[in-house]
């Protein structure tokens, strides 16, 4: 056939060609499109997590992640699976570079970030076999427990079921612990990326593989009905009798690192705040408490070696006339402690409790010579490092046995559950937030503590030094809490508890359980893809 200039002008005219560096930019939109998209799913993840309570948004960040992963190699699953951690975990960590700068926050994220990208390469490897969303969940939690565990014995902060302390997904902590209830929300967000799949596919084939459509439908049922059946382990019933608990939240001079600068004044705003307690009380505006709590670090200057610390805190007990769990710095045998101590109004100190669970690089510095080589001023501000405590710490007061958490250690699934095993009947977690002034810090604790509440069924109490501190029932509810950066005082009536929830009679098994599933979907899709390339090769 001949072509003639008119019918080329013509067919120019009829079919634009779309310019070289149009196409080009465009093939370069659709490459980056699963970055962006891991990128932000791992955003939408940060915004389902408090002081918000969007938390149902777990659900569609899973699904884009699961559609961002399915079918990819290990290697691009890596990749996106650290864009994902990174969209999670810099907006989410960020209050702890409120006071110390970017560095360290960026130091922590880049590191936390590689486990989620290691969960992203193993949600791709099995994103190829029957009864994805499954394998798929199982692995996150397994990367789950390995990030609460290495480096430094771990950084859990972040967990899924933290931010779960609002949702319908909640009863399950009593079921399992965090790791159940992790990987049900887990599971139904990428059980949703699956019907969505699967409906795509039908509407253009009409055809759809059942035991491929069961699976996804049973992803999303399976946990919402879980969670509903479990709600039965859910109770705030007084099994031992009832306590009146107060909870003093004191405040500090001012905000940041240097709050404890002004020791003294942090103790004597506590005392304060208790001696003007024990003033409503005589005026029968309050109940008298049967004992009172005190945050971590409200006794900085240890009371063994300073009689005018020790005699301000006797005069606080003496005044309100019950025990008092006081949180102190305490120096014994050369070593550091950060010890609550029991001050009985009569006899004094009783009991101790050393924290088990210190905090890397604020109470302890690992590679202390190669990071003062780097930053003299890191190792200026944890110029001790403290000491490990080697038993749980349960407290007898007025009767009641209480276990204490200090702060970091409600991140930590076995040092709540000792407590409870120990024999407690309520749990407090004393705390200091107020290095990290009124960042998103305080609220994401709180709501670890709402579902330590449920996960063991118990009354849990939250004093912390300049805010929130709040009363939470057995079943997670949130009955009084203070302001930020005021001085305050919570009084109530609580239930004591004996029986254990599913979840601490069970500790740690069904942790080991679900990353033995995870294994098993490793090994399978590693199994299958060997088969592949042999079958390949011949």
């Amino acid at each position: 056939m001949t072509v003639t200039a008119t019918s080329v002008g013509e067919s120019d005219q009829l079919e634009p060609r779309t310019a070289p560096g149009a196409r080009t930019w465009a093939r370069r939109l659709v490459r980056l499109a699963p970055a962006a998209a891991a990128a932000l799913s791992g955003l939408l993840l940060y915004v389902s997590f408090p002081p918000r309570t969007l938390w149902w948004l777990a659900l569609p960040a899973f699904a884009v992640f699961g559609w961002v992963l399915s079918g990819r190699g290990w290697k691009a699953g890596f990749g996106l699976g650290y864009l994902f951690g990174l969209g999670f975990l810099l907006p989410l960590l960020v209050w702890t570079g409120v006071e110390v700068g970017p560095g360290p926050w960026l130091a922590l994220v880049a590191i936390e970030a590689l486990f989620v990208a290691t969960a992203g390469a193993g949600v791709a490897a099995v994103s190829k076999l029957p009864g994805r969303p499954v394998w798929a969940a199982a692995v996150w939690i397994a990367c789950e427990a390995a990030r609460a565990r290495v480096p430094f014995h771990g950084f859990p902060w972040g967990k899924v079921a933290f931010g779960q302390a609002d949702g319908v997904f909640l009863p399950l902590a009593a079921v399992g612990g965090t790791p159940v209830l992790g990987f049900a929300v887990v599971l139904c967000g990428f059980g949703l990326y699956e019907v969505v799949r699967l409906a795509v596919r039908w509407r253009r084939t009409g055809e759809v593989r059942r035991a491929a459509a069961a699976m996804g439908l049973l992803s999303l049922a399976v946990p919402v009905v879980g969670a509903v059946a479990a709600r039965p382990l859910v109770s705030d019933t007084a099994e031992d009798g009832t306590a009146t608990v107060a909870v003093i939240q004191g405040n500090v001079p001012r905000a940041g690192l240097d709050f404890n600068s002004q020791r003294r004044a942090v103790l004597d705003y506590h005392a304060r705040e208790t001696e003007r307690l024990a003033a409503e009380v005589r005026a029968g505006k309050v109940a008298r408490p049967d004992f009172v709590l005190w945050p971590e670090n409200s006794s900085d200057i240890d009371p063994f070696a300073n009689p005018d610390a020790r005699a301000v805190i006797d005069a606080a007990a003496k005044s309100i006339g019950v025990p008092i769990s006081v949180g102190g710095v305490v120096e014994r045998d050369g070593k550091l402690y950060n010890e609550q101590i029991l001050w009985d109004p009569a006899k004094g100190p009783v009991d101790t409790y050393d924290k088990r669970q210190i905090q890397p690089f604020g109470e302890y510095l690992p590679l202390r010579s190669l990071i003062g080589a780097i930053n003299k001023n890191w190792t200026a501000m944890v110029r001790q490092d403290f000491s490990r405590g080697t038993e749980p710490g349960v407290f007898t007061m007025d009767g009641a046995k209480v276990g204490l958490v200090t702060c970091y250690e409600a991140a930590f699934d076995w040092t709540v559950r000792s407590e409870v095993t120990d024999g407690a009947q309520m749990i407090s977690v004393p705390s200091n937030n107020a290095t990290f002034d009124r960042s998103e810090m305080t609220y994401q604790q709180l709501a670890m503590s709402r579902v330590r509440a449920v996960e063991h069924s118990r009354t849990v109490t939250v004093p912390v030094t300049s805010g929130v501190s709040a009363i939470i029932m057995p079943d997670g509810r949130i009955t009084q809490k203070t302001g930020m950066f005021v001085a305050d005082s919570l009084v109530q009536k609580v239930p004591l508890r004996s029986s254990q929830t599913p979840a601490t009679r069970l500790g740690i098994l069904p942790e080991i359980a679900l990353v033995l599933v995870a294994a098993g979907g490793i090994g399978w899709a590693v199994g299958a893809g060997l088969r592949g390339r042999r079958a390949g090769d011949a």
